[in-house]
């Protein structure tokens, strides 16, 4: 009977001993999960810390390139269609100097490749320049081509004229580049002569014409660069 009462007795002391035991091996294992999660973690922070954020990239910028790439048909389907600023959302909700003012810093980034008046026809010089541009992509996530038209003639006209531009572009590089995710980069946005015209300074500009140069000249043109903002 004693040595009954006694092992019960050694029972009744080990159960508080397994339990701490128990919690411990429990709070080793949470306390490695912590561990693994936050690793986890910090290596998503420095991936993301790393990707490319230019100087350029304004919060104005990005969110106006959030809407070209959500209303435009290019992030979440099938390929960059493009758009004009009302069909997406009010794309360009500031002054055309204010939105013109925010590709000034990627001037050394960029072109300005100019048609002929009335024309939507790529020449020698603009598609070497297009190419250029192209190649030159440095790492960056979207390319962009921003299309114009002078006020001349009919606005309904000139707003067609804008969009086969822009449409141009975007043929000339599916037939001369082999990118698979081309239709996922190309972001088209065409302005007509309603809003954003370009002013003389835009002559500075690498251009795909020579010469004389005026606000005119200047907008039956389309502006074509990388853009690397992390959206």
């Amino acid at each position: 009977m004693k040595i009954v009462i006694a092992g019960l007795a050694v029972l009744i002391l080990l159960i508080p001993v397994a339990l701490v035991v128990l919690w411990l091996h429990q709070a080793g294992e949470r306390h490695a999960a912590i561990q693994n999660e936050q690793g986890t973690e910090a290596t998503q922070q420095v991936a993301v810390a790393a990707a490319a954020d230019e100087q350029y990239c304004t919060p104005e910028l990005k969110r106006i390139l959030r809407r070209v790439l959500q209303s435009c048909g290019l992030v979440g389907s099938g390929g960059g269609r493009g758009c004009q600023p009302a069909d997406a959302r009010n794309v360009a909700t500031m002054a055309g100097d204010d939105f013109n003012a925010l590709f000034v810093p990627m001037q050394q980034r960029g072109a300005i490749i100019q048609f002929d008046r009335d024309s939507a026809e790529l020449d020698q010089p603009d598609t070497q320049l297009v190419d250029q541009v192209f190649a030159d992509q440095r790492g960056a996530s979207y390319y962009f081509v921003v299309s114009r038209s002078s006020p001349e003639g009919n606005a309904a006209h000139n707003t067609e004229l804008s969009k086969r531009r822009a449409e141009a572009v975007l043929t000339h590089l599916r037939s001369t580049f082999n990118d698979p995710d081309l239709d996922k980069e190309v972001g088209l946005l065409w302005l007509g002569e309603e809003f954003a015209q370009l002013n003389q300074s835009f002559c500075n500009w690498r251009r795909s014409a020579q010469g004389q140069c005026s606000p005119e000249e200047l907008n039956r043109s389309a502006f074509v660069a990388w853009i690397d903002c992390r959206l």
